[in-house]
């Protein structure tokens, strides 16, 4: 079976937050990684989110997300950590990138992809028309700011699973319940296995217990598509990467890459 050539899961600004907000029944206070993951195929080059308002590197966050947001999410980051710096660092130039996936449209997930206008982007059906227009309860996690400049870009919505390179060596996910367009990724490397879940799950402990986060929009979705991920990560001998999972970032000694030859 085919595989990718590399995935580099790139250096992460943290959140420190009330877990409460990741994970229903959680308590304290906690550190989370927001992670995104760059993918090397002989037919393009791959990223799957892309982190933050690229201003929010360089500026004080309180003044690229309000005084109100950043006191929720305490944003710790660095200006060598934007993605389009870290892809240049790599070797690479943005416009190399030739496919964005975008897990959902929540402002930690697609805050730098107006940076990436010549690829073609990807994201689930629905996905789009609920970022526009979202439920109240989850209205906060979306900004204009973010979407506005992807207007015109190039977008595909999946109703189902990818096939994105039709070798099965990248696989995107279908996994609604968080947001309508929820989407996470299979990748088969040289070396092993993974699938990176986006925000169908927050937390570790979410996951392996199915309990979402208390603002997702269908939480049987939710549990559903978590499931589906259980039973993948088995059929797949796959390592299940939750993107925010502090231990997990720790545990791959990240930022890092993988599928890098011998």
């Amino acid at each position: 079976m085919a595989t990718v050539e590399r995935m580099w899961a790139l250096d992460a600004p943290t959140f420190t937050m009330d877990s409460s907000l990741l994970m229903v029944g959680s308590l304290g206070d906690i550190t989370v990684r927001v992670t995104s993951f760059l993918v090397q195929h002989a037919k393009g080059l791959v990223l799957f989110d892309t982190q933050l308002d690229p201003a929010s590197y360089d500026e004080d966050p309180a003044s690229v997300f309000g005084e109100g947001l950043q006191a929720v999410i305490n944003l710790d980051s660095n200006p060598d950590q934007r993605v389009d710096r870290q892809i240049e660092a790599l070797g690479f130039r943005t416009t190399d990138v030739t496919h964005v996936v975008i897990s959902h449209l929540h402002f930690d997930h697609s805050g730098c992809a107006r940076l990436f206008p010549e690829a073609t982007f990807y994201c689930g059906l629905g996905e789009i028309r609920h970022a526009y227009w979202p439920e109240p309860a989850g209205a906060g996690f979306f900004r204009l700011e973010d979407l506005l400049p992807m207007r015109n870009f190039k977008w595909t919505e999946l109703y189902e699973d990818h096939d994105l390179f039709g070798d099965s060596s990248l696989t995107l996910l279908h996994t609604p319940g968080h947001t309508p367009g929820e989407l996470s990724m299979l990748v088969r490397l040289p070396d092993r296995n993974m699938i990176v879940t986006g925000d169908t799950a927050h937390l570790a402990q979410g996951f392996d217990a199915l309990i979402p986060m208390p603002f997702s929009v269908n939480t049987e979705l939710s549990i559903r598509s978590m499931r589906k991920l259980h039973r993948l990560a088995v059929e797949n001998d796959a390592f299940v990467w939750v993107s925010h999972e502090p231990d997990h970032y720790d545990q791959m000694n990240s930022p890092a890459v993988f599928g890098e030859p011998a």
